[in-house]
């Protein structure tokens, strides 16, 4: 399992496979739902979402990209797909949360 874990992380924005990702984790595709769900409390799909648009964040926040940019360059091929998915996970559209997120002073350490 960790195996298919470890390949998510390295290729999220490649399409997903279940039937490779099953063959990477030595499991048949249904063995592999079963237990990543035990794992991680989502299916390999979701997870991979997840890391896409963490990813994306991260792209708009610290590195400043256009929308349509860091959603391509996280696997999104569709600019609205990516910016409904964003809007679900984090509440706001990518151009307004990335914005509000940048605009925000980091907290201060407590003396």
């Amino acid at each position: 399992m960790h195996r298919a874990i470890r390949w998510l992380k390295a290729n999220y924005a490649q399409p997903l496979r279940i039937e490779a990702l099953a063959r990477e984790a030595h499991m048949s595709a249904s063995s592999l739902h079963h237990h990543f769900r035990a794992l991680t409390s989502m299916s390999p799909l979701q997870y991979q979402k997840q890391l896409r648009l963490q990813e994306a964040r991260r792209l708009l926040i610290a590195e400043g990209l256009e929308v349509a940019r860091a959603g391509h360059a996280v696997g999104y091929e569709s600019p609205s797909q990516f910016s409904r998915e964003y809007s679900r996970l984090y509440g706001s559209p990518p151009s307004r949360d990335a914005a509000r997120r940048r605009d925000t002073p980091p907290a201060r350490a407590l003396a």
